[in-house]
């Protein structure tokens, strides 16, 4: 059973089990703009049994585990989106923080012998107190999503010692793919430069704190380390990452360069432009209005207790991540405009 199917991780991870021979119950929420596409991308979406799902009806939610009893459940659907966090922070607490606590409380009482797999994130590091960050570095949140995270985290914790549940907790630093959503910035980059090559926008790309710092990896090699997690005797907590961090504006340069695109840097701070040395033309800029109100400014993880444990390691390079994601960005924009000819072309235009 997999809570928010519809997105990255939800797609990837079904994808992955499905593989294996696994019976998946994907869990999404009823009117979600392009419910099904990903899952359509991945060719699995006849594959899946689908329920409609609400993270904050118990009611919806007893009902589910009690009908299936599964063997694994994987809670990935949040309020994802840091930004849109401080815009609406009642709402992520109660999705990203209470949400669980109604799971963790159906499980208890109607499927105790369920294995328990929380989402939990590198947000919670926030305003880190150690480098690289592990599974006992102290968490210092700086937005609503990290806070409401964080309890979720804990209450897993709890769960898992006050009640005997398998519950799992995956300290996920990012992870991104082609699939991921075009509000987060690694997205916005890639789908930005794609449409630029394209010739399908003139104006820069526009962003805001160019020197964050983070550990990105694909988010397939992570949703292995989240089944392999679940597949241990005992339940645990568990970092996955790379151990790399880069900042935002190497994250531009390696995606521009695989669009072709030479950038060189000029200015500093709110002025800060890239400029494609080929064509002197701006590609990107910075743009204040994309600055948190409390800024993380460095992630990096230590993933060592997860190799040494699971035996996971990523396989997917940061330098092939962006190569990827900038390739698939490109691919689509091909087939819209080669459909769109096609139509032109039928009705004689």
């Amino acid at each position: 059973m997999i809570t928010g199917i519809t997105g990255q991780d939800g797609g990837y991870l079904a994808k992955f089990l499905l593989d294996k021979g696994y019976r998946v119950i994907g869990l999404y929420r009823r009117g979600a703009t392009d419910t099904f596409s990903k899952l359509k991308e991945h060719g699995i979406l006849d594959k899946i049994e689908l329920e409609d799902f609400e993270l904050l009806e118990f009611s919806n939610i007893c009902r589910l585990i009690k009908k299936y009893k599964p063997d694994e459940f994987y809670n990935l659907a949040a309020q994802s989106f840091v930004a849109a966090s401080w815009q609406e922070p009642i709402y992520t607490a109660q999705a990203d923080g209470m949400g669980v606590l109604y799971i963790l409380e159906a499980i208890r009482e109607f499927s105790p012998k369920t294995k328990f797999y929380q989402a939990s994130t590198s947000e919670m590091f926030g305003k880190v107190q150690e480098i690289p960050q592990k599974e006992t570095t102290p968490f210092y949140p700086r937005s609503p999503y990290g806070c409401a995270k964080l309890f979720a985290h804990w209450i897993s914790v709890n769960y898992r010692e006050s009640f005997g549940i398998f519950a799992c907790c995956g300290i996920l630093f990012n992870h991104e793919s082609p699939m991921r959503g075009k509000e987060f910035v690694t997205r916005k980059i890639t789908d930005h430069l794609a449409k630029l090559k394209l010739n399908l926008v003139q104006k820069p790309l526009e962003l805001g704190n160019l020197n964050a710092k983070r550990d990105w990896g694909h988010a397939l090699d992570y949703v292995e380390g989240m089944w392999l997690m679940l597949q241990q005797e005992k339940p645990d907590t568990y970092v996955l990452s790379t151990g790399e961090t880069h900042p935002i504006r190497d994250f531009v340069q390696e995606a521009a360069r695989a669009c072709g695109f030479d950038i060189i840097w000029q200015g500093d701070g709110i002025d800060e432009i890239g400029i494609d040395r080929n064509t002197n033309k701006t590609i990107v800029k910075v743009n204040p209005k994309f600055f948190r109100p409390a800024e993380v400014e460095l992630l990096v993880g230590d993933p060592s207790k997860a190799q040494e444990i699971l035996g996971w390691k990523r396989k997917i390079s940061y330098k092939e991540l962006c190569r990827l994601m900038v390739e698939e960005d490109i691919k689509r924009y091909e087939s819209k405009l080669s459909d769109y000819m096609g139509v032109m072309v039928e009705a004689g235009k």
